[in-house]
């Protein structure tokens, strides 16, 4: 089995790395306002008939 070596990097190398970095992530994203992440939406009125008890409902959920 063989050893392979990496080549060597010279200042060249490492100044083009460093400037394609500086580029990449030199500057932050653009901000984002708290007020731009979340989303409102206006309250409904309870529907009375949902919470009304019905005592042939399990009847008509299990059997049905």
């Amino acid at each position: 089995m063989t050893h392979q070596t990496e080549p060597r990097k010279t200042v060249q190398d490492t100044a083009d790395a460093a400037a394609l970095r500086r580029d990449r992530f030199g500057t932050l994203p653009e901000r984002i306002r708290p007020e731009d992440t979340v989303e409102t939406k206006p309250a409904t009125l309870p529907d009375p008939a949902r919470d009304r008890y019905h005592a042939d409902e399990w009847l008509v959920r299990y059997c049905g």
